[in-house]
């Protein structure tokens, strides 16, 4: 079998107790909407194909690399996806089943830390890093890694800033593996990681869905 890569390995523990939350969160949804009895099966299923998942993850930089989380945090739901699918779960069941989980999952993050943790992605200290990696990514170092864009907002924009992705280290993995089916379900997932830190995201094109880029647009929610 193939291995895992050193730095997934040291994360492995947290990925797979991640991934069992997950599925406790996911377990009503798979019997109501997904109409699924053997949950136990599927969990044992779904826990084998992140065993498979993991190996296939690329080294996009470790800690270096704030892409690296998005990877480890993300590419679970890929599991999640290929086992609804292989159980005939249709498409849209299989994104409302994991945007539903991943919200409650990161709802059990206090909101005083989830909402710091918006305000420092948002601040000015942030985005001149973010400058910084957009420059950085675009020396495509990880040929499987993101390559991307800073936006700076203009007179009348409503967003503070935002990122253009170019190349998507997701869509790479999907395009690699013979996921592009269930891709799109990947991309739903950004709204609620942003929402539950009270930031507003807006963003009206994929590359997954065919687009040049992915136009990623950040403001602070109201609440904010």
């Amino acid at each position: 079998m193939a291995e895992i890569h050193p730095f997934y390995e040291q994360h492995r523990g947290a990925m797979e107790t991640a991934m069992r939350h997950r599925l406790d969160f996911a377990e009503a949804m798979l019997c109501e909407r997904a109409h699924l009895s053997d949950i136990d099966g599927i969990r044992q299923e779904v826990m084998d194909e992140f065993e498979i998942v993991l190996t296939q993850m690329p080294y996009v930089g470790g800690s270096a690399s704030r892409m690296s989380d998005f990877f480890m945090r993300l590419i679970g739901f890929m599991a999640i996806s290929r086992v609804l699918r292989r159980h005939d779960v249709p498409l849209s069941a299989i994104g409302e089943i994991e945007r539903e989980t991943y919200k409650a999952q990161l709802l059990t993050v206090p909101e005083a830390e989830r909402l710091a943790s918006g305000r420092q992605f948002m601040s000015s200290e942030n985005q001149a890093l973010l400058r910084e990696q957009a420059a950085k990514s675009h020396r495509q170092e990880f040929p499987e890694d993101f390559v991307y864009d800073f936006v700076e907002s203009d007179t009348g924009d409503k967003f503070e800033f935002g990122i253009n992705y170019k190349a998507c280290g997701f869509c790479k993995f999907a395009a690699r593996h013979g996921d592009q089916e269930i891709l799109p379900n990947i991309c739903g997932l950004d709204f609620d990681a942003y929402a539950t830190r009270g930031i507003h995201l807006e963003r009206t094109q994929t590359l997954a869905g065919g687009a040049s880029h992915c136009d990623f647009r950040f403001s602070r929610l109201a609440s904010e």
